[in-house]
């Protein structure tokens, strides 16, 4: 089966609303397939919401029903929780970091997000950062939107 890892920039346009929101939805409807999220995704996903009602660019409230719109889309299946061994993770990201990031300057969460991805053997990796998806495409994984 196909899988498809999407990043936290993605998951924020889908689930909140953002210049990307309608490119996000817009895939997703097309696609129909499930997106896989890890924990750290996921971790990185609450943050960025939270962190956004702290900055006031969302209201608490949109925060927490983004959270709950992308926790029910976890329980109902749109969404898989996939299993990631973090060692592994951490391991694959230092080494794309020591290939990569003095030329191409990525942040760590980043390279996190695309280790991932091809731990897991994605078919597609979704993300709206650009400097994200050129790292993603030179690793020779199928970007998108």
């Amino acid at each position: 089966m196909a899988t498809t890892v999407a990043d936290t920039s993605f998951l924020f346009s889908l689930f909140g609303n953002d210049a990307h929101t309608p490119a996000a939805k817009n895939w997703v409807l097309q696609a129909q397939l499930p997106i896989s999220v890890t924990a750290l995704g996921r971790y990185e996903l609450g943050n960025a919401f939270r962190f956004a009602a702290f900055r006031k660019a969302i209201s608490q409230v949109d925060a927490l029903a983004s959270l709950a719109a992308f926790e029910a889309d976890l329980k109902s299946g749109h969404l898989q929780q996939a299993s990631g061994d973090l060692k592994a993770i951490v391991f694959e990201a230092a080494r794309l970091s020591e290939l990569h990031t003095v030329s191409g300057g990525h942040r760590s969460f980043d390279i996190l997000h695309v280790a991932t991805a091809r731990l897991l053997k994605a078919t597609t990796f979704l993300s709206f950062d650009a400097n994200q998806r050129r790292l993603a495409t030179t690793l020779r994984l199928n970007v998108g939107p």
